[in-house]
């Protein structure tokens, strides 16, 4: 955990807002086609993103508990990153190359350098796996993960594990096509394998990011995976999936009470529409950062309701 005197837990949980998303970004607010972005989309996104930070900073007086912590890109993000350096909010920033199906790092051979230079707190990686995806391509996927997880081991970073689970056709069949019934009978057990498969590997984040969960009974099998063999400091946040409140806000009291859950990472379930607004000139840049101080706000405090924080002396 990052040597700043500070571990997350649930009764002091770590509260980030993330906005470390870059192709599915330029694809969806900024007109960029193939992430190939002209200098002007380039400028738009990092002015985005200072905007969101700038939420962010506006709320964080406000937190009725838990830490603030932003998880930003280094390509579009480098001033937000300087900026929570500066104002003492934890930081997490990916290593993974956006917008691909199998984890791929952003910087090929030399991505320990970046991560050397920016020094941030938390290094992520986002990783989309199933036990029913191709067993050789996992295993391929996996022996780079462990590859990642112990150099950052030997930097004394650690490793903050994005882990989504899509449905295959069958799994989603075998749920009645539903995404619901997916997510609440079938996902829970392919989480606990996937993270199991990783152990296995040698790949050993210090937090996993998963996916919410519909029941205490899943969220507290999720922990006791990650876990397991006396991984006992090992904690999990709940990730947003751009989810509507009202699932965001059931997730989050779900896995508040939960011993080895520790916060959320939140991104564009708070900041997309102002986002959207802002570049449409339907809202004001007052108006988008006071949205995103509020929503991030609202699902800090359900979160620290659920779980029984409280506001932390540091």
């Amino acid at each position: 955990m990052p040597d700043r005197g500070y571990r997350p837990s649930s009764k002091d949980p770590l509260l980030i807002l993330a906005m470390d998303h870059r192709a599915s970004f330029g694809r969806s607010l900024f007109n960029v086609h193939d992430d190939q972005p002209d200098a002007a989309q380039v400028a738009a996104m990092e002015a985005a993103k200072r905007l969101i930070y700038a939420g962010l900073a506006r709320a964080r007086g406000r937190l009725p508990g838990g830490q603030a912590g932003v998880l930003v890109d280094e390509r579009y993000g480098l001033d937000v990153a300087e900026a929570a350096r500066r104002d003492g909010v934890l930081l997490a920033m990916p290593v993974e190359r956006s917008g691909r199906d199998w984890f791929e790092l952003e910087w090929g051979d030399d991505w320990l350098e970046h991560v050397t230079a920016r020094r941030p707190d938390f290094a992520k990686v986002l990783v989309r796996d199933n036990p029913a995806f191709p067993p050789g391509r996992r295993e391929q996927q996996l022996r780079e993960l462990s590859v990642v997880s112990g150099a950052l081991r030997e930097l004394g970073v650690p490793l903050l594990y994005e882990l989504l689970v899509p449905a295959t056709d069958g799994q989603l069949a075998a749920a009645g096509g539903a995404a619901g019934a997916y997510d609440r009978e079938v996902r829970p057990g392919l989480v606990i394998q996937v993270i199991a498969d990783n152990q296995a590997a040698g790949v050993e984040p210090a937090i996993w990011k998963v996916e919410g969960l519909e029941t205490a009974g899943a969220a507290r099998a999720v922990v006791t995976q990650i876990r397991a063999g006396g991984r006992d400091d090992v904690l999990a946040i709940v990730l947003g999936r751009d989810a509507p409140a009202d699932r965001l806000d059931h997730w989050l009291e779900v896995a508040g009470p939960v011993d080895g859950f520790a916060g959320f990472a939140i991104g564009r379930s708070i900041w997309e529409d102002p986002i959207a607004g802002r570049g449409n000139g339907s809202i004001s840049e007052e108006a988008a950062i006071a949205q995103i101080a509020e929503r991030y706000l609202d699902f800090a405090g359900r979160y620290c309701a659920a779980s029984g924080a409280t506001p932390a002396v540091r």
